[in-house]
């Protein structure tokens, strides 16, 4: 397993940084886990670009994107446009 560290001071988006990710590579696959359970798990083409990106920036960023585990901030604006009236 590979345990990405976060920078230190970096805040991400409205809340705190993502922590606790860890990624490995089995064979041509990456598997992503959150806290010790396994998150996701990229093949072929989403693989490579996920080994290319980890490289390059942030990993716990990245995994965190990669799981689709992270807020963008805009959830109460979307809720409350007008197009989702009655959704609720």
């Amino acid at each position: 397993m590979v345990a990405a560290p976060i920078a230190p001071g970096m805040m991400t988006g409205m809340g705190a940084p993502p922590n606790g990710f860890e990624f490995e590579v089995i064979g041509g696959d990456v598997i992503i886990s959150h806290h010790g359970r396994r998150a996701t798990k990229l093949r072929g083409a989403a693989a490579n670009r996920f080994i290319a990106e980890v490289e390059t920036g942030d990993p716990q960023e990245i995994m965190a994107r990669a799981t689709g585990d992270y807020k963008r901030g805009n959830e109460r604006s979307a809720r409350d446009h007008p197009r989702n009236q009655g959704r609720r």
